[in-house]
């Protein structure tokens, strides 16, 4: 179909909007990828080119034992983490996608009452504490297992559904457990893979709660370890951090970090990309 004058005139400045967006959501990285790769760091400037190539801070980085106890407990976290936290969403969303459940709607309004409504940081770290998780890594996973938001998007597109299937399956002998595992969580692959993606980033990003409940330097995570260098202004600090005679300007170790913490994500994000807008929208439908 050709296009009239006005669709191309909107077509062109809609292009050029989209390619503006993206350069400013890109700009911030790729910077800072050059920064790492440039030896002269404080003289770079405005420039997507390194000035005097060089990958000795990351050399520098990759020594350091605590940059690897970091990541494993990163890894370890996010892992971990997004699995249990993906697990019991989806259970609890199928149950309350259940017409027939008991008390389904006050269940419901009990769990989005929580959106608004918390007891606050004082609370939350005294349950903490109470039930012995300080210093345990554990505190980073048990409490945020549920995410009432991202339940409530599961629910809807469980109820979207089609509830013939599960009562053929029924009909065969099969329970709730079976049905939800073999039928249900098959043909949720969209939902599943955009909820994942959703408890990775939360995980390998949150850094606030480790800072609250953990002291031991064996289960630091990565993000605290950035936390400390990039507010670690004095660039003899960071030398010293590294343990290096010679390390490169603090500018570009800040940016090797910062670059490392955030390459896993962009490497993941690809794979399950295609999954957002078909699990998003339908889960969206009913409320």
């Amino acid at each position: 179909m050709k296009m009239t004058v006005p669709e191309k005139i909107f077509q062109t400045f809609l292009v050029l909007g989209l390619s503006l967006l993206c350069i400013t959501m890109l700009y911030p990285f790729l910077y800072q990828l050059t920064l790492s790769l440039s030896a002269d760091a404080p003289r770079l400037g405005v420039s997507l080119i390194p000035k005097n190539f060089a990958v000795s801070a990351y050399s520098e980085l990759f020594k350091t034992e605590e940059i690897w106890t970091a990541l494993g407990n990163s890894v370890f976290r996010t892992v971990v983490g997004t699995i249990l936290m993906v697990s019991v969403m989806s259970a609890a969303a199928y149950a309350l996608s259940k017409r027939g459940l008991p008390h389904r709607k006050f269940y419901t309004m009990f769990i989005v009452v929580t959106m608004f409504f918390s007891g606050g940081l004082l609370p939350s770290y005294l349950l903490v504490q109470n039930l012995g998780l300080i210093e345990s890594r554990w505190a980073l996973i048990l409490p945020c297992l549920i995410n009432t938001f991202w339940l409530i998007i599961i629910r809807n597109f469980f109820m979207e559904l089609s509830e013939e299937i599960e009562e053929s399956a029924r009909i065969d002998g099969a329970n709730d457990i079976r049905i939800f595992i073999g039928i249900v969580l098959p043909v949720s692959l969209p939902i599943i893979a955009t909820m994942t993606l959703f408890c990775a980033v939360y995980h390998w990003n949150a850094w606030f709660d480790a800072l609250l409940y953990l002291q031991d330097q064996s289960q630091i995570v990565l993000q605290i370890y950035l936390r400390r260098l990039i507010i670690s202004q004095d660039e003899s600090m960071l030398t010293s951090a590294l343990m290096s005679l010679s390390a490169p300007p603090a500018e570009s170790l800040k940016a090797a970090v910062l670059v490392f913490t955030t390459l896993p994500i962009l490497l993941v994000y690809p794979f399950l990309q295609k999954y957002f807008t078909k699990g998003i929208l339908i889960g969206s439908v009913k409320g």
